[in-house]
Protein backbone atom coordinates (compact mmCIF):
# COMPACT_ATOMS: atom_id res chain seq x y z
CA UNK A 1 0.00 0.00 0.00
CA UNK A 2 1.95 2.91 -1.06
CA UNK A 3 0.84 6.92 -2.49
CA UNK A 4 0.88 5.41 -5.71
CA UNK A 5 -2.05 3.21 -5.28
CA UNK A 6 -3.89 5.85 -3.62
CA UNK A 7 -3.29 8.56 -6.59
CA UNK A 8 -4.24 5.84 -9.07
CA UNK A 9 -7.74 5.45 -7.45
CA UNK A 10 -8.68 8.74 -7.64
CA UNK A 11 -7.15 9.24 -11.16
CA UNK A 12 -9.08 6.41 -12.65
CA UNK A 13 -12.14 7.18 -10.45
CA UNK A 14 -12.37 3.89 -8.70
CA UNK A 15 -13.75 5.11 -5.97
CA UNK A 16 -16.22 2.81 -4.93
CA UNK A 17 -15.65 3.59 -0.90
CA UNK A 18 -16.72 6.89 -1.64
CA UNK A 19 -20.52 7.51 -0.53
CA UNK A 20 -23.51 9.34 -1.93
CA UNK A 21 -24.30 10.32 1.02
CA UNK A 22 -23.15 10.99 5.04
CA UNK A 23 -22.43 8.08 6.94
CA UNK A 24 -25.54 6.52 8.85
CA UNK A 25 -23.60 5.43 11.28
CA UNK A 26 -21.48 8.94 11.87
CA UNK A 27 -25.57 10.45 12.01
CA UNK A 28 -26.89 8.05 14.33
CA UNK A 29 -23.81 7.86 16.99
CA UNK A 30 -21.88 11.36 16.49
CA UNK A 31 -24.23 12.55 19.32
CA UNK A 32 -21.54 9.79 21.48
CA UNK A 33 -18.79 12.25 21.77
CA UNK A 34 -20.80 15.47 23.35
CA UNK A 35 -19.33 17.61 21.24
CA UNK A 36 -20.27 21.32 21.47
CA UNK A 37 -21.12 23.70 18.74
CA UNK A 38 -17.81 24.78 17.24
CA UNK A 39 -15.93 21.82 18.25
CA UNK A 40 -13.31 20.90 15.86
CA UNK A 41 -13.25 17.27 14.28
CA UNK A 42 -10.62 15.70 12.48
CA UNK A 43 -11.20 13.26 9.28
CA UNK A 44 -8.11 11.53 9.00
CA UNK A 45 -7.94 9.98 4.92
CA UNK A 46 -10.98 12.20 4.02
CA UNK A 47 -11.24 12.20 0.65
CA UNK A 48 -14.09 14.29 -0.62
CA UNK A 49 -16.64 12.59 1.58
CA UNK A 50 -19.92 13.91 2.04
CA UNK A 51 -19.43 13.31 6.07
CA UNK A 52 -17.49 17.00 5.76
CA UNK A 53 -20.66 18.29 4.68
CA UNK A 54 -22.87 17.08 7.38
CA UNK A 55 -20.21 17.86 10.31
CA UNK A 56 -20.25 21.38 8.97
CA UNK A 57 -23.81 21.43 8.83
CA UNK A 58 -24.24 20.15 13.01
CA UNK A 59 -21.87 23.83 13.68
CA UNK A 60 -18.92 22.05 13.81
CA UNK A 61 -15.45 22.78 12.35
CA UNK A 62 -13.92 20.49 10.30
CA UNK A 63 -9.79 19.52 9.69
CA UNK A 64 -9.29 16.67 7.27
CA UNK A 65 -5.76 15.62 6.09
CA UNK A 66 -5.84 13.39 2.47
CA UNK A 67 -3.33 12.65 0.39
CA UNK A 68 -5.06 13.15 -2.92
CA UNK A 69 -5.02 16.66 -4.04
CA UNK A 70 -7.61 15.83 -7.00
CA UNK A 71 -10.21 15.12 -4.43
CA UNK A 72 -9.63 17.44 -2.18
CA UNK A 73 -10.05 20.01 -5.49
CA UNK A 74 -13.47 18.42 -5.60
CA UNK A 75 -14.47 18.34 -2.00
CA UNK A 76 -14.54 22.15 -2.25
CA UNK A 77 -15.82 22.29 -5.62
CA UNK A 78 -18.71 20.07 -4.45
CA UNK A 79 -18.65 22.12 -1.23
CA UNK A 80 -19.08 25.58 -3.13
CA UNK A 81 -16.51 26.99 -1.80
CA UNK A 82 -13.52 28.75 -3.03
CA UNK A 83 -10.31 27.78 -0.84
CA UNK A 84 -6.87 29.78 0.06
CA UNK A 85 -4.31 27.43 -0.52
CA UNK A 86 -0.92 27.60 1.13
CA UNK A 87 2.73 25.09 0.92
CA UNK A 88 3.38 24.37 4.78
CA UNK A 89 6.30 22.14 4.05
CA UNK A 90 5.48 18.62 2.89
CA UNK A 91 1.69 19.48 2.78
CA UNK A 92 -0.49 22.01 1.18
CA UNK A 93 -2.98 23.22 3.06
CA UNK A 94 -6.73 24.26 1.91
CA UNK A 95 -8.98 26.47 4.30
CA UNK A 96 -11.76 28.05 3.86
CA UNK A 97 -14.56 28.91 6.44
CA UNK A 98 -14.95 26.66 9.36
CA UNK A 99 -12.90 24.20 7.10
CA UNK A 100 -9.03 22.94 7.25
CA UNK A 101 -8.02 20.52 4.84
CA UNK A 102 -4.06 19.15 4.47
CA UNK A 103 -3.19 17.49 1.20
CA UNK A 104 0.14 14.94 1.72
CA UNK A 105 1.08 11.92 3.76
CA UNK A 106 -0.70 11.87 7.10
CA UNK A 107 3.12 11.06 8.55
CA UNK A 108 4.31 14.65 7.70
CA UNK A 109 1.04 16.42 9.70
CA UNK A 110 2.30 17.16 12.80
CA UNK A 111 0.49 18.70 15.84
CA UNK A 112 1.54 22.09 15.58
CA UNK A 113 0.34 22.16 11.99
CA UNK A 114 -2.89 20.41 13.06
CA UNK A 115 -3.83 22.91 15.97
CA UNK A 116 -6.11 21.80 18.63
CA UNK A 117 -8.61 18.97 17.95
CA UNK A 118 -11.65 18.29 20.24
CA UNK A 119 -12.38 14.92 18.31
CA UNK A 120 -11.42 12.40 15.78
CA UNK A 121 -14.00 10.46 13.11
CA UNK A 122 -12.31 7.52 11.42
CA UNK A 123 -14.24 6.34 8.97
CA UNK A 124 -11.91 5.34 6.60
CA UNK A 125 -8.47 6.16 7.81
CA UNK A 126 -7.42 2.48 10.08
CA UNK A 127 -9.73 0.35 7.71
CA UNK A 128 -7.67 1.67 4.13
CA UNK A 129 -3.70 0.71 6.05
CA UNK A 130 -2.44 -2.78 6.16
CA UNK A 131 -1.37 -3.96 9.31
CA UNK A 132 2.17 -2.69 9.77
CA UNK A 133 1.31 0.90 8.71
CA UNK A 134 -1.93 0.62 11.36
CA UNK A 135 0.59 0.11 13.74
CA UNK A 136 2.46 3.29 13.10
CA UNK A 137 -0.94 5.39 12.43
CA UNK A 138 -2.32 4.71 15.65
CA UNK A 139 0.39 5.95 17.68
CA UNK A 140 0.60 9.02 14.98
CA UNK A 141 -2.94 10.06 15.20
CA UNK A 142 -2.72 9.57 19.51
CA UNK A 143 0.23 11.81 19.27
CA UNK A 144 -1.10 14.94 16.52
CA UNK A 145 -4.53 14.45 17.87
CA UNK A 146 -3.60 15.56 21.95
CA UNK A 147 -5.83 11.83 22.58
CA UNK A 148 -8.67 13.33 21.37
CA UNK A 149 -12.05 11.33 21.52
CA UNK A 150 -12.87 8.95 18.52
CA UNK A 151 -15.60 7.63 16.97
CA UNK A 152 -13.88 4.69 15.42
CA UNK A 153 -15.87 3.07 12.11
CA UNK A 154 -14.43 -0.97 11.55
CA UNK A 155 -15.34 -3.92 9.69
CA UNK A 156 -14.26 -7.55 10.57
CA UNK A 157 -14.31 -10.47 8.44
CA UNK A 158 -12.13 -13.16 7.51
CA UNK A 159 -8.87 -11.82 5.55
CA UNK A 160 -7.97 -15.00 3.92
CA UNK A 161 -11.23 -14.48 1.68
CA UNK A 162 -10.42 -10.77 0.43
CA UNK A 163 -7.22 -8.35 0.11
CA UNK A 164 -8.42 -5.35 1.49
CA UNK A 165 -8.26 -2.46 1.36
CA UNK A 166 -10.87 -1.62 3.55
CA UNK A 167 -8.89 -4.54 5.86
CA UNK A 168 -10.53 -6.47 8.75
CA UNK A 169 -9.60 -5.01 12.04
CA UNK A 170 -10.32 -7.49 14.90
CA UNK A 171 -11.47 -6.42 18.14
CA UNK A 172 -8.51 -7.67 19.46
CA UNK A 173 -6.29 -5.71 17.42
CA UNK A 174 -8.19 -2.41 18.20
CA UNK A 175 -7.81 -2.82 21.73
CA UNK A 176 -3.60 -3.57 21.11
CA UNK A 177 -3.36 -0.22 19.31
CA UNK A 178 -5.75 1.50 21.61
CA UNK A 179 -6.41 0.17 25.13
CA UNK A 180 -3.07 2.45 26.49
CA UNK A 181 -4.46 5.60 25.29
CA UNK A 182 -8.65 5.56 25.79
CA UNK A 183 -11.43 3.66 27.52
CA UNK A 184 -12.81 1.69 24.44
CA UNK A 185 -16.43 0.77 24.03
CA UNK A 186 -18.58 -1.18 21.12
CA UNK A 187 -21.56 1.07 20.18
CA UNK A 188 -22.94 -1.33 17.64
CA UNK A 189 -21.80 -4.22 14.98
CA UNK A 190 -24.04 -4.33 12.52
CA UNK A 191 -23.77 -6.33 9.28
CA UNK A 192 -22.80 -4.96 6.01
CA UNK A 193 -26.21 -5.37 3.71
CA UNK A 194 -24.92 -7.08 0.27
CA UNK A 195 -21.37 -7.93 1.89
CA UNK A 196 -18.34 -6.25 1.07
CA UNK A 197 -16.52 -7.55 -2.68
CA UNK A 198 -18.31 -10.50 -2.59
CA UNK A 199 -17.73 -11.35 0.94
CA UNK A 200 -20.81 -12.13 2.86
CA UNK A 201 -20.26 -12.34 6.54
CA UNK A 202 -18.79 -8.73 6.70
CA UNK A 203 -19.34 -6.81 10.39
CA UNK A 204 -19.40 -3.02 10.43
CA UNK A 205 -18.34 -2.22 13.67
CA UNK A 206 -18.90 1.33 15.53
CA UNK A 207 -16.30 2.28 18.14
CA UNK A 208 -16.13 5.51 20.98
CA UNK A 209 -12.61 5.84 22.66
CA UNK A 210 -12.77 8.61 25.35
CA UNK A 211 -9.65 9.37 26.90
CA UNK A 212 -8.12 7.56 29.59
CA UNK A 213 -7.02 10.83 31.25
CA UNK A 214 -10.59 12.43 31.08
CA UNK A 215 -11.62 8.94 32.40
CA UNK A 216 -9.39 9.48 35.45
CA UNK A 217 -9.75 13.34 35.55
Amino acid sequence: MDAHFWHQRWETNTIAFHQNNANPLLVTYFKELSMAQGSRVFVPLCGKTLDIAWLLAQGCQVTGVELSELAVKQLFGELGTEPEITDIGAVKHYHATDIDIFVGDIFDLTRTLLGSIDAVFDRAALVALPEHMRIRYTKHITDITGNAPQLLITYEYDQRLMEGPPFSISNEELHRHYQDSYVIASLTSVDVTGGLKGIRDVQEQVWLLKPLTTQQG
